[in-house]
């Protein structure tokens, strides 16, 4: 917790260019930075700052930085590269993005009827993001808001029984590709060869069976909660129930169930063991989230940095001509965890 208690000793570097406080009152979720006078450089305001912008976001999980001259993807990417060690790429896909640059991607290409549920990027690989940048190039008129969730407080509102039971066994997900729905195996792994896959997937512990030569079922068991490495905090730090299929809206859901046997399905979890996960377990999953959530709307020009190992997202349904985008850095290997 060392981070954290010097945070709270740190004061707002060059307070005469920029203020720090909290969008609401009340939470600590996001942390709000923003100019004092016109034309700040936040990226380089970032660069010179970076060991306090690291400390505020341990302490809160997101920071919002609103009211900066951000107005085009390449000034995005250069304050993500000031508070970034490296920018990833969008590997091991689960979900449609459109590539703006080598490191910058449009958030999910779902249509705009449809919300996002709660989860944190990449939770189900063995290398994910550290960090997740959303920039708001083009506001929706209604909703379109990314809303999170603290998951240091998901895991602390779980009930005790359940998270014993997935801190003994682990989650399992169960992803089926090339069957008609979703993303082909070639867009999920950036391939034509089957044997690039197979090495990729044996070198991240994934199991691999070919259903046939376009089809495959991908397998693994990950742990369901991460201690934070700086900070030793608990996480919930999964994709349990968003992979889950009660998930998913329900009219779709029920189109999925008759069209796939369960074990074709997209995608499904279990506990680690390969049990099916009680519907009363999902549902207190559900709640915790939806309890834990905040939500705000975005204005022209706002970057939302979060922490991905404490804070999950997800996105709001919209109308009107919505552009967000998106950027992932600093890479953290689960085996060094």
């Amino acid at each position: 917790m060392k981070a954290q208690a010097e945070y709270e000793t740190l004061r707002v570097p060059e307070s005469d260019l920029i203020e720090a406080g909290l969008l609401e009152s009340g939470g600590l979720l996001p942390a709000l930075i923003k100019p004092k006078s016109e034309h700040v450089d936040v990226a380089a305001w970032a660069t010179r700052n970076r060991e306090f912008v690291e400390a505020k976001l341990l302490r809160h999980g997101g920071i919002l930085f609103r009211g900066f001259d951000i107005t085009t993807p390449v000034a995005f990417e250069e304050l993500c590269r000031a508070l970034s060690t490296e920018l990833l790429e969008y590997n091991e896909r689960s979900s449609p993005r459109t590539q703006v640059s080598p490191n910058v991607y449009t958030s999910t290409d779902y249509p705009a009827s449809q919300s996002i549920f709660l989860h944190n990027e990449n939770s189900y690989q063995r290398i994910f993001p550290r960090k997740i940048f959303f920039y708001c190039f083009t506001p929706a008129h209604t909703g379109g808001e990314t809303p999170i969730a603290d998951c240091r407080k998901v895991f602390q509102c779980i009930s005790p029984r359940v998270r014993e039971r997935f801190i003994e066994k682990g989650w399992m997900y169960v992803r089926n590709l090339g069957d008609g729905f979703g993303l082909p195996w070639q867009t999920v792994f950036q391939t034509e060869s089957p044997e690039v896959v197979e090495r990729e997937c044996e070198r991240k512990g994934i199991n691999v069976e070919w259903k046939d030569e376009q089809r495959l079922r991908l397998s693994t068991v990950l742990p369901a909660v991460m201690k934070h490495p700086e900070s030793g905090e608990l996480s919930w730090f999964n994709h349990a129930t968003f992979f889950h299929i009660t998930t998913l809206d329900r009219v779709l859901r029920e189109v999925l169930m008759e069209e796939f046997a369960e074990e074709d399905l997209p995608t499904n979890t279990y506990y680690g063991d390969g049990s099916s996960i009680e519907p009363e377990v999902l549902d207190e999953l559900r709640g915790v989230y939806r309890q834990q959530t905040v939500s705000f709307p975005y204005q022209a020009g706002d970057v939302m940095l979060l922490d991905n190992m404490l804070t999950a997202h997800g996105r709001a349904p919209y109308s009107g001509p919505r552009k967000i985008l998106v950027t992932m850095s600093d890479a953290v290997n689960r085996d060094n965890c």
